[in-house]
Order: C-alpha cells, then sequence, then structure tokens
C-alpha cells in the first residue's frame, strides 16, 4: 500500500486557525475532535477541517505544515481562499 502524506487546516472552535500534518485525514481529525490530538486544539475545541492537501513525500507535506503554521492570519486566509476556501463558511470536509 502506497503512503499518503497530507497538510491539513483546522478551523478551531474560537475561529483560530490550526496547522498539521498526517497520512490519514479521518483518523487525525477523530484525534482532534476527542481532545487528543493536539494541546492547542484540545483547549480550543470544536474543531472542523476546512482544508487538506496531499502531497507525494512526507518532507513535502511537513515543509507546507511548517510554512503555514509560521504565516499570520492573514497570510494564511490568503492562502487558504487561493485554494478555494472561504474560512468564514461554514465547511463540510
Amino acid at each position: 500500500m502506497e503512503n499518503r502524506y497530507f497538510m491539513y487546516v483546522l478551523k478551531c472552535g474560537d475561529n483560530s486557525l490550526y496547522g498539521g500534518y498526517t497520512t490519514d485525514l479521518k483518523h487525525r481529525l477523530e484525534q482532534h475532535q476527542s481532545g487528543r490530538g493536539a494541546k492547542y486544539t484540545k483547549n480550543h475545541l470544536p474543531v472542523e477541517m476546512i482544508y487538506h492537501e496531499e502531497f507525494d513525500n512526507k518532507h513535502d507535506a511537513l515543509s507546507a505544515e511548517y510554512h503555514f503554521k509560521h504565516q499570520s492570519r492573514k497570510k494564511k486566509i490568503d492562502y487558504l481562499k487561493s485554494h478555494g476556501v472561504d474560512v468564514h463558511r461554514e465547511h463540510l470536509l
């Protein structure tokens, strides 16, 4: 079975944005929603996955996560908008 690598973005209950990396989107979202995903999201529930992007290798997915996390909120929103995501709307991914 071929590995899949994802960078994903969660919209948290306080409307903050969280970027992460995983090989299993469904399982990782379940972890975050149950409070076992990350310290940050545990304190900002509920969470909703509003974006994900697949990469060919782990390095590229982790690099995308790193670059997303180290941007201002405005740049994060601009990035998401450029990928067709309106962070001010309700999403079902």
